[in-house]
């Protein structure tokens, strides 16, 4: 029961630490993640054309960025949680999220790839 603990507390740890790490780069440093993840003509298209679209894409960056942060202190703080039960219950939940981010991923990654190649839809 103690290494389940433990590895619980490394686990949420680790991802406080991504989260706090991606969240802050989305709020900083959003155009150089973009040309790193994809190429410059895409990442140009993807901080959009106008003014006004990149200050909303901006703005909703920074909010996403600050939403991964608080994620990332609310997983520090659970990770030194020690009721078994709620740890199991986290652990699914945390689960369940993981693989609808990544069906959402693997969606959004082709209307990029849709727009990286000029394609509409």
């Amino acid at each position: 029961m103690a290494s389940s603990s433990s590895a619980f507390m490394v686990i949420c740890i680790l991802h406080s630490l991504i989260a706090v790490t991606c969240g802050a780069l989305m709020m900083f440093y959003m155009k150089k993640v973009y040309m790193f993840g994809h190429r410059v003509q895409t990442s140009t298209k993807l901080l959009g054309s106008t003014p006004h679209d990149q200050l909303l894409i901006k703005t909703s960056n920074s909010f996403s960025g600050l939403l991964l942060v608080a994620i990332g202190f609310l997983l520090f703080m659970v990770s030194f949680v020690k009721d078994h039960d709620f740890q199991v219950f986290f652990a699914k939940g945390r689960t369940l999220l993981h693989l609808f981010m990544a069906m959402w991923r693997i969606y959004f990654e082709r209307k990029v790839e849709d727009i990286s190649f000029g394609g509409h839809q």
